[in-house]
């Protein structure tokens, strides 16, 4: 299980969305105050369809009672930023590691990313544009972090048959 920590996110339907694939990946999902919606949000919860009842997301008051709480494991703290030329797919993640992604609007305050600078990560993109979105990103580094540790997780076994 990997921990999804969002900071200060903005919209309803990406939170919604990430907290779908937490329950489907057996993530944790963490979501640092202030949030851009109220956390019963009918559109929330309808993004996330009827996953969001089996969530249980941990919510924190502010960003420093998270730090004071979890600071222990900065070494397994990993960002995910467009200033970092350190590929996604070229760290290592370990089952428990924190992936932190920042708001829609903001992305990750620097003063968090300084604290572990070698653990800033990228996806790459074109110079066409500035950002992919939020629940898309959450997605794509953290089913990298599952790839490489596949072995650890308990997925369901069943296959389908056509």
């Amino acid at each position: 299980m990997f921990n999804v920590v969002l900071v200060n996110p903005q919209i309803h339907t990406n939170t919604g969305s990430i907290g779908r694939m937490c329950v489907n990946t057996g993530c944790k999902l963490h979501l640092i105050k202030p949030l851009g919606f109220e956390i019963d949000d009918k559109h929330l919860k309808r993004a996330g369809l009827d996953y969001w009842q089996h969530l249980n997301p941990q919510i924190w008051e502010s960003l420093d009672e998270f730090l004071e709480i979890n600071l222990n494991f900065l070494d397994r703290f990993f960002f995910a930023t467009t200033k970092t030329n350190q590929l996604y797919f070229e760290a290592k993640f370990k089952a428990g590691d924190f992936l932190f992604f920042g708001s829609e609007t903001k992305g990750l305050p620097l003063n968090l990313m300084q604290k572990n600078k070698q653990n800033c990560i990228t996806i790459p993109m074109t110079n066409q544009g500035r950002s992919l979105n939020l629940a898309t990103s959450v997605g794509i580094i953290t089913y990298e972090a599952i790839r490489q540790n596949i072995n650890k997780f308990d997925f369901r076994e069943e296959v389908c048959e056509f």
